[in-house]
Parts: structure tokens; sequence; C-alpha cells
């Protein structure tokens, strides 16, 4: 009696995985782009919130996980987001402290743009049954920001009748 080839297993033997492209639309990397700021005479908050950061443990090799949000008060050139996004994700691999990465990230954040004020938090998930938070911020010298207005706190309006 002849075997009969499985059909399933014949396509799998014969499909070929597509070859990644020379230039890859996305990868990692340590390159921070910047553009004008297209309101340079205003003090402004941007806030950017990267909730899947990841790193490597630098003793263990375990994956660490975090929350950074960085806020800025930009003077001449913003951070470009996808290169922030790329910026953030060439961390990966690679073992650092938390304090040491996130210094290092507003380090990189400053030297490209020289903002009158940054702020990253970094909120490290539980780590030993520990949860790590920690700032570090960037204030250029002599700037003083303006002071905030308080706004009435108004409840949120549906359209819908009482």
């Amino acid at each position: 009696m002849a075997k009969h080839a499985n059909p399933k297993s014949a396509a799998m033997a014969t499909a070929r995985q597509r070859q990644m492209p020379v230039n890859p639309p996305t990868a990692p990397s340590k390159e921070l782009h910047v553009f004008p700021n297209p309101s340079p005479k205003r003090d402004y908050v941007i806030q950017f919130q990267i909730p899947e950061f990841t790193c490597l443990c630098p003793l263990t090799g375990q994956p660490d996980f975090a929350h950074f949000t960085i806020d800025m008060v930009a003077d001449e050139l913003c951070v470009e987001l996808k290169s922030l996004k790329m910026y953030m994700w060439s961390f990966r691999n690679e073992g650092a402290f938390h304090e040491k990465v996130t210094n290092d990230i507003l380090d990189a954040i400053v030297a490209v743009t020289a903002p009158r004020f940054a702020r990253i938090t970094a909120k490290w998930y539980v780590r030993g049954g520990i949860y790590t938070n920690v700032v570090a911020e960037h204030r250029r010298k002599g700037w003083k920001p303006q002071a905030s207005v308080d706004l009435p706190s108004l409840g949120a309006q549906t359209g819908l009748l009482a």
C-alpha cells in the first residue's frame, strides 16, 4: 500500500519564509531625531507615555518592564516621535540598572533638544516584591516656569437628562 503524502506537510516544505528587506522599516536605534518647535515663544508641556519599556536586569538577565512618562518644555527643538520609539526599543536586549537607564535616557533627550525643562518618571514593575520608581529632571539654568492656572473642575457632561 502506497503512502499518501500529507498535503499540509508538502505545502509547508515548499513554502519559503519572506526575506527581510535590506532596510527594515523599523528597527531599534540609538539615534534621536528632532524637528523645530512650532511654538518656541510659549512654554507648553509635551508628554510622552511609554507603557511597554523593557530592558534586562544586568545581574540576572531577566527582563525588566517599566512605564516611562517623559514631560518636557521644549526650547527650539522637539523630539520626533518615531525616533523616540526606536530609541526606547533599543534598550530591549541591554542590561541596565533602573537608575542608570532612566538617567541615560534623560541625558540623551537633553543632548539633542536642549529643553527648558525635562522630567522622566520611570515606574518599574515589581521585581522581588519591590516596585521601583525613578524620577530624573533637567532644568535649564535660569529657566523659571510660568505660574500654573488652576481651573475649576467640572463634572463630565453626557448630554443625558438627569
